[in-house]
């Protein structure tokens, strides 16, 4: 009679003050993920969302759980806090990503609409930060007006006529043209307002796309509208900062603040261009908080 031998090896004991993962501490990271997707639940207000982002803070290996789950779904951690919630964005590969093409699509069957939603986007972010310390402070809440963002992109078309002037260039090119020139060209060709027969913005006028950028903005979680003047107003959110930090360095970004007509009390331009963009286009789709 032989004597059974058992092979397998025994499991290896857990490192002290650390315990095996669980299925329940799966659910738990996948929970905090799922919360993080909602951008308008505000974690003061829910003791569940508060639970765990304290647990995120406090045990490392469950953050690096809930991370892991982010990753796995396509999405990019920016922050974690009672300010912001667990704050993500979707990476361009993840079923999650919202992309300008799209999203104006959606709105309008005009392909050159496609370059003034995406302007919208860019100047709603340049005026809610006007300055570099404005989006590096945590602290700081910008505000945004539909009819101020149509008068900023107004002045910077006539910065960019000025430019071209200047350099004699071309100021009438293809409206199929790639960069912000053209897109701005459009845009000041565009009717400012306009209405229906009922007296509502049409949707086409460039106070209508703004209307529509910041409607989108706000149903992310990124401004909170605070009143109707001036086509209506809105203030930001922790979760819009994080994301305007995290496309601060596109190239798309930088051409717009370059040209310095942000409007602030020191005369200067807004978030600092990113460096080496000479050689960088701006994407036909580019937008904020978009996909090309």
């Amino acid at each position: 009679m032989t004597e059974h031998v058992d092979w397998s090896e025994p499991e290896p004991a857990a490192a002290p003050g650390h315990h095996a993962v669980t299925p329940a501490d799966a659910a738990d990271a996948a929970r905090l993920v799922a919360f993080g997707l909602q951008p308008k639940l505000q974690p003061a207000r829910d003791q569940e969302y508060t639970e765990l982002l304290r647990r995120y803070r406090e045990d490392p290996p469950f953050a690096r759980l809930a991370d892991a789950v982010a990753a796995g779904l396509g999405l990019v951690v920016l922050e974690v806090s009672p300010r912001a919630g667990m704050a993500v964005t979707a990476a361009e590969d993840s079923v999650f990503a919202v992309r300008m093409g799209d999203y104006a699509r959606r709105a309008s069957a005009d392909s050159a609409d496609r370059f003034l939603h995406g302007l919208a986007h860019l100047a709603v972010a340049a005026l809610a930060f006007p300055r570099p310390e404005d989006l590096a402070d945590d602290g700081y809440i910008g505000r945004i007006t539909v009819n101020g963002v149509d008068a900023f992109v107004r002045q910077a078309c006539r910065r960019l006529e000025e430019r071209a002037d200047e350099r004699g260039e071309n100021t009438d090119p293809a409206t199929d043209a790639p960069g912000l020139e053209t897109a701005w060209r459009i845009w000041a060709r565009r009717s400012a307002a306009g209405a229906t027969k009922d007296a509502r913005r049409l949707a086409g006028s460039t106070t209508g796309i703004v209307g529509k950028a910041a409607a989108f903005l706000t149903d992310s979680g990124f401004l909170q509208r605070t009143g109707d003047d001036n086509g209506g107003t809105y203030r930001t959110t922790a979760r819009y900062q994080l994301q305007v930090r995290d496309m601060a360095g596109s190239a798309a970004l930088a051409e717009l603040l370059d040209l310095g007509v942000v409007p602030v009390t020191d005369g200067t331009a807004s978030l600092l261009p990113a460096e080496n963009t000479e050689d960088l286009e701006l994407v036909a789709e580019a937008g904020l908080p978009f996909h090309s």
